[in-house]
């Protein structure tokens, strides 16, 4: 088995955003010549995520809506204690997680009709990093 690492590097503008990566990951792929494995896509931060799902930029602003409705802002997180601010970031994480794997077959992710790779940040402006894992054959 052959194994390939790449990583992203993100600053985003926003403190909420989320960034359609899947390009970068097909990229990956490519130079790592795996024709048959799977590839992880994983935040390397715990206010951060990644997701599988359809590019729409209507339903990309839902799951923000929906996000903040599940956790939104607020002052009172016990993590605000330690000086952070960013309590409902890290439970943002939580609800989308921090990694997905991507069948890989003949060279191409195997994907199904409208998927898409997204990077979610929630708790931006500030550098992070993706790791991208091609593992197969």
């Amino acid at each position: 088995m052959k194994f390939h690492t790449d990583y992203l590097t993100f600053k985003t503008r926003n403190h909420r955003e989320y960034i359609n990566i899947t390009s970068q990951v097909e990229s990956a792929l490519r130079t790592s010549a795996i024709q048959e494995g799977m590839i992880l896509v994983s935040a390397m931060h715990i206010t951060a995520g990644v997701w599988v799902n359809d590019a729409e930029d209507g339903l990309i602003a839902d799951i923000d809506e929906w996000l903040e409705k599940l956790a939104p802002f607020r002052q009172d997180y016990r993590h605000h204690r330690t000086g952070e601010t960013n309590g409902d970031s890290h439970l943002k994480s939580l609800l989308v997680h921090h990694e997905v794997i991507v069948p890989v077959t003949k060279g191409r992710l195997d994907f199904g009709p409208w998927q898409q790779i997204y990077y979610a940040e929630f708790d931006g402006q500030r550098p992070k990093r993706v790791v991208i894992k091609v593992m197969g054959e």
